[in-house]
């Protein structure tokens, strides 16, 4: 969307939603890697106001899941966990501006935790906020057949190949390592007991601000119902450094150690159910979508063909890793 009609799309917002004017104009600020981010700063204060990824929204299921990451977050806002989040107007918390959706934040202070340099303690406070997520309402559940992903790696290569696309000689050249990693995704998944929690599955390092040594959750749109203990490890291989590949188990160590001070269901057999953490190649193929094409503009592809390099040379690593 050109930088002048999303400017003019946030001084309505700002308007509808009763904050006033505009005083400085807006500033595009690093918003992850799905929706963007804006700074607005208005008579009534200084906000972060997201801008959610148009082809995202028109997924039938969308409107659905939002809704339900809502009402998870209105839940752990009673519980006193440490999140920012969206403010409601008009008794509702996404904002619709021409066909065009938004949320709106207060300016939440201080910085994201550079991924080389992840102290343990912040490892430590990470896990504990996710135990604490986990430990408001876990259940057992009645067994269920996982939900397996199902990905046709070989198509895409013929895709990108049809589209002489950048990642067309990097998916054919991994696509039998792609293949093992889901099965043994898919393998893992099938092996986890029967529970569920509330969750976030998103809560990696990018998603916590720190304002003087103190975390704050930011970017809930992903809150849902999930399994414990595949969240658990997935995202303590994140904290601990499978992002940047180099991995330092301590922080592993201490992750868990903060998780268990705040939830602990009992489960120890981690060390089976490694392979969640392969989950990277759902994010993969849609980054490849992105990169042939399925995306809002020529910025999302050039992204999505990043994402597809960096989440191939993650998954390589994992795979050294695991043997």
């Amino acid at each position: 969307m050109k930088e002048k009609k999303i400017e003019e799309l946030l001084m309505k917002l700002m308007r509808e939603c009763g904050l006033g004017e505009s005083i400085s104009g807006t500033e595009s600020v690093s918003g992850g890697l799905m929706h963007r981010m804006y700074k607005v700063t208005t008579g009534s204060g200084i906000y972060a106001v997201k801008h959610l990824n148009a082809e995202i929204m028109k997924r039938p299921d969308a409107q659905d899941n939002y809704a339900r990451a809502e009402k998870i977050e209105r839940m752990l806002e009673h519980s006193d966990i440490p999140i920012v989040p969206a403010l409601e107007f008009n008794n509702r918390k996404m904002q619709n501006i021409d066909g065009q959706f938004f949320y709106i934040f207060k300016w939440q202070s201080g910085q994201i935790a550079d991924w080389n340099h992840i102290s343990s303690e912040e490892c430590y406070k990470a896990g504990n906020i996710l135990g604490r997520i986990h430990a408001i309402d876990p259940k057992n559940v009645e067994p269920q057949n996982p939900e397996l992903s199902r990905i046709d790696w070989h198509d895409y290569v013929l895709k990108a190949k049809e589209e002489d696309s950048e990642i067309a000689s990097l998916l054919e050249d991994n696509e039998e390592l792609l293949m093992y990693v889901e099965n043994e995704l898919n393998r893992a998944r099938a092996s986890l007991p029967a529970m569920l929690c509330l969750s976030n599955e998103d809560m990696d390092p990018k998603n916590i601000m720190w304002d003087k040594g103190v975390p704050w959750v930011i970017d809930l749109e992903c809150l849902d119902y999930g399994n414990p203990i595949s969240h658990a490890m997935q995202l303590a291989l994140q904290w601990a450094g499978i992002v940047t590949c180099y991995m330092d188990i301590d922080k592993m160590v201490a992750f868990f150690d903060g998780y268990l001070e705040a939830y602990d269901n009992c489960f120890r057999g981690y060390g089976d159910i490694v392979g969640v953490a392969y989950t990277w190649v759902e994010w993969l193929e849609y980054n490849i979508r992105r990169a042939l094409g399925n995306c809002v503009d020529e910025a999302e592809r050039k992204l999505g063909i990043s994402e597809v390099r960096n989440t191939i040379h993650r998954i390589e690593y994992m795979h050294k890793m695991e043997h």
